[in-house]
């Protein structure tokens, strides 16, 4: 940290620094482009199109939820085995879902819910396709 806080100043001693022609500006080169980026809940990838004005035509996200579906339904699947019982469907219960759910952050509005507070439904069926038992909040 101490050798970043002395470069900043080395930098900032530069009176080249704010010459007017520090600052590149830049122009549309070209009319599409993509981008990948490690965010705390996984890769995102970009993909965008623009028209000859620079206005974007087409934008391709995929985002970590996306990516995580697969391993988010084998969680609650995993989780509903061991904690789900269809004779006594209990909040507590719920909350063990819940969690499997909320390991993958799986986006902004469901992550600002409090735990225990989420909006959710498990339905309990045999393999004929009848309802076992429901608990809803």
């Amino acid at each position: 940290m101490l050798h970043s806080v002395e470069r900043i100043e080395e930098i900032l001693s530069d009176p080249n620094v704010l010459d007017t022609r520090v600052r590149a500006h830049a122009g549309q080169n070209r009319n599409e482009g993509a981008g990948v980026s490690e965010a705390p809940r996984g890769t995102l990838f970009h993909h965008y199109e623009v028209d000859d004005n620079g206005l974007m035509t087409r934008a391709n996200l995929i985002i970590a939820t996306g990516q995580n579906n697969l391993a988010m339904n084998k969680a609650v699947e995993q989780a509903a085995i061991r904690f789900v019982n269809a004779r006594s469907l209990t909040e507590g219960m719920l909350n063990r879902v819940e969690a499997a759910i909320r390991c993958y952050d799986p986006c902004l509005s469901c992550s600002t819910h409090a735990l225990g507070r989420m909006a959710m439904e498990v339905v309990v069926l045999n393999r004929s396709g009848e309802i076992l038992g429901r608990y809803a909040r």
